[in-house]
């Protein structure tokens, strides 16, 4: 079961010209490095919950995203771009001398995973790919699903809105809660990390780079697929996703297809975050996953 607990470590670094804060636990002589989602959240949402993970003889390192968190804020939409982010995780391994890590991104950290994989892909030991997809006008294919699922009116309402851009109209934005009540977060009350990662999302990034919410993509990453470059990642791979999940099953099974060597669990009482919603059975898959392919 996971804790709530402080980092053992924490470092500053610096990346593309500004301050990045870094954070470790655990003293295991493997390194899993955690990208978590957003993007414009910070990192407290995904280091708690794979903490158990240092029983298993990991060192979790994860770090604030540039303008989020503890990290700088410079606020210029100009390094707001997926290529960006990569250089940010290459500088964060070089300076900490993480050598070969085992690679864990969630959501948009899956994104930026597969990005930097495909950039740097011999500092990989393993990759593990949780609630995310490798092609987001796919993704849209699935979220027109996820609308009907709301019932006729309503999805003619909210493609009425999307239409016009009115994302702020009270229907549209109940219609929105509903979804991710249904596809994001299943929980009753998000659990502390969470809710503290919530409370200082950066939604001017979140905008820019992917749109308005989870159903509608109007941001830079709105065309991204790297699906047809997959076959080149070869490193073991292990896709994750949950049975009600934003992202939903079709777009974890196009991923794993894609990918040469990799193998995939469905969570089947989970959306968006079985790291929370079935968090010993995910850290279970994950710790084994990784255990297989230690590089000692």
């Amino acid at each position: 079961m996971w804790q709530d607990l402080p980092p053992d470590e924490t470092f500053e670094i610096t990346a593309r010209g500004h301050c990045v804060a870094a954070y470790a636990n655990g003293a295991g002589d493997e390194t899993l490095l955690l990208l978590n989602g957003g993007p414009g959240l910070c990192s407290q949402h995904l280091r708690a919950p794979h903490l158990p993970l240092v029983e298993h003889g990991y060192r979790i390192v994860i770090h604030d995203q540039l303008d989020t968190g503890a990290s700088a804020h410079p606020g210029d939409p100009a390094l707001w771009t997926l290529e960006g982010y990569v250089q940010e995780v290459e500088a964060l391994r070089r300076a900490l001398g993480l050598g070969r890590i085992h690679l864990l991104g969630h959501s948009w950290g899956g994104w930026l995973a597969i990005e930097y994989a495909l950039t740097h892909p011999d500092t990989l030991q393993s990759l593990v790919l949780a609630d995310t997809c490798g092609d987001i006008p796919h993704l849209m294919e699935e979220a027109a699903g996820l609308k009907a699922g709301l019932g006729e009116e309503t999805a003619a309402m909210m493609a009425a809105c999307e239409r016009k851009g009115r994302f702020d109209d009270p229907d549209y934005l109940a219609a929105v809660a509903e979804l991710d009540r249904r596809h994001v977060f299943t929980m009753k009350q998000r659990p502390a990390p969470s809710q503290r990662s919530a409370d200082s999302f950066n939604l001017a990034l979140y905008n820019h780079m992917q749109g308005p919410n989870e159903y509608v993509f109007t941001g830079n990453l709105k065309s991204w697929s790297r699906i047809d470059e997959l076959t080149r990642l070869t490193v073991p791979t292990l896709v994750i996703g949950g049975r009600h999940d934003v992202m939903t099953p079709a777009c974890t099974a196009r991923l794993a297809d894609a990918l040469p060597n990799a193998q995939y669990v469905i969570f089947e009482n989970s959306s968006h975050v079985p790291h929370y919603e079935e968090n010993e059975a995910y850290i279970a898959a994950v710790g084994a996953f990784l255990d297989a392919h230690r590089a000692t």
